[in-house]
């Protein structure tokens, strides 16, 4: 019987790491990465998603225990593999710290065996997979979006609570409207088909308060595949953004013209501004809580 041949190449996001050659490559492009670094990211592509203390890495850096201080090996280690990979503590896509625990590979890992061997995938390559079906469902937008590899690092603090409150803003849109049938009816008055336009404002608001409530308690709650789940409906929100972006028109009784076309022009951007902070790690799943800085 033949041999089962080991899992030695792994691809995750647009980095592949091969085993055997010792080598990372980003996009086919090789990355320099010595070699006690690129052996602990090989231990924690085998196990993806799973706690890797201190003390589990130095035993394979150092298994005759002749390096004294590990901790600071280890911490040397982790830190050229994130310069490698341009991840961040503060902000990790790959590899996250657990303080005074160790490390995690938070990335979906697909490993790729050779021979006649078919290609083992791990379980949250499938999230990546309905992630960028995703993506694919944006249409011909799909091609100028910014992915998550092309958006800049940035404090988890600062992306979730950019990102709340901008739901926070359009949820006072949609209820200030509907608190202000009266005045909103009387400035439409002048429209043509009038009564349709108000129709729509009344239902669009409708609708999107819950639809806001269910994105804030996605985000917050750090629900499983959160940012899948957003980019699934985002289509739908930039429909519904576009649309309520007209919003400041609708106080013509207390502001001028040139100053609501200015606020208009500035909340065309925020369903964009919104899909990039989810991609930055707003509202992060899977049971990953805000990442702790090491």
């Amino acid at each position: 019987m033949a041999t089962p041949v080991t899992t030695r190449l792994y691809r995750f996001g647009v980095f592949e790491a091969d085993a055997a050659l010792g080598e990372l490559r980003r996009q086919g492009v090789r990355i320099k990465l010595n070699a006690q670094p690129f052996q602990v990211l090989v231990l924690m592509l085998e196990r993806p998603g799973e706690l890797l203390t201190r003390e589990e890495i130095s035993r394979e850096l150092w298994p005759d225990g002749t390096f004294v201080d590990y901790e600071h090996g280890v911490n040397s280690a982790v830190n050229r593999i994130r310069e490698a990979l341009g991840d961040t503590a503060g902000n990790p896509r790959y590899v996250e710290t657990l303080a005074r625990r160790g490390y995690r590979f938070v990335a979906p890992v697909e490993r790729i065996g050779s021979g006649t061997d078919s290609p083992k995938i791990s379980e949250s390559l499938v999230s990546i997979a309905q992630e960028q079906t995703a993506e694919a469902g944006e249409g011909l937008l799909s091609g100028i979006l910014a992915s998550a590899h092309e958006l800049p690092k940035t404090s988890y603090i600062v992306v979730q609570t950019l990102f709340v409150l901008l739901q926070v803003m359009y949820l006072s849109f949609y209820v200030g409207a509907l608190g202000n049938l009266t005045e909103i009816e009387d400035l439409l008055s002048a429209l043509p088909r009038a009564t349709e336009v108000f129709m729509v404002m009344i239902v669009t608001a409708a609708i999107m308060i819950p639809v806001r409530a269910f994105v804030i308690s996605l985000v917050l709650f750090h629900a499983p595949r959160a940012r899948e789940k957003f980019l699934k409906m985002w289509p739908f929100l930039l429909l519904s953004d576009v649309l309520w972006s007209l919003a400041p028109f609708l106080l013509l009784h207390h502001i001028n013209f040139g100053l609501a076309l200015s606020c208009t022009a500035l909340l065309v951007y925020s369903p964009f501004a919104q899909r990039a902070l989810v991609l930055m790690g707003a509202g992060r799943g899977d049971g990953e809580a805000s990442p702790t800085a090491r």
